[in-house]
């Protein structure tokens, strides 16, 4: 079996994030998605949350499980008997810092990094922008999947 983990903090989950997972399990018999701590960001969603809004966002498909993790990512994917992760780039700074990562966990650990391009439509999505229009009030709905409420 195929098994691939889609890292991140998903604070909050975007359609950017649905559309990249949704076309990896057209490759993976399962896929992972893991909710972790970067000790470099603030987060505006407790881990709880996070864990619950990417549950109800994927409650209809078998093959992804949700599961949060503290500590490395090659940590859990070891842990879990992965050999890929899912990453989705969005523009050349996003290749830029994530090559550099994926060249460490294969030298570290042999797990493979499988990279795919963000939809056009979903190219300029980030949680980022969503927790701006969320502060500010703004119409953040367009750009986390239905059935999310935050």
């Amino acid at each position: 079996m195929k098994k691939a983990v889609f890292p991140g903090s998903f604070d909050p989950i975007t359609i950017g994030h649905l559309d990249i997972v949704k076309r990896g399990i057209k490759i993976f018999d399962e896929i992972i998605i893991a909710i972790g701590d970067n000790t470099d960001k603030k987060y505006m969603f407790s881990k709880e949350k996070r864990v619950e809004f990417v549950e109800r966002t994927f409650s209809a498909y078998d093959k992804i499980k949700v599961e949060s993790y503290k500590g490395l990512t090659v940590d859990f994917c070891k842990k879990n008997n992965i050999e890929f992760m899912i990453r989705g780039l969005r523009n050349p700074a996003d290749f830029e810092f994530e090559k550099s990562i994926a060249l460490t966990n294969r030298e570290i650990t042999g797990i493979e990094t499988i990279f795919f391009l963000t939809s056009p439509e979903n190219s300029f999505i980030s949680s980022s922008i969503v927790r701006e229009l969320i502060r500010n009030r703004g119409d953040y709905k367009l750009f986390i999947p239905k059935g999310i409420i935050l």
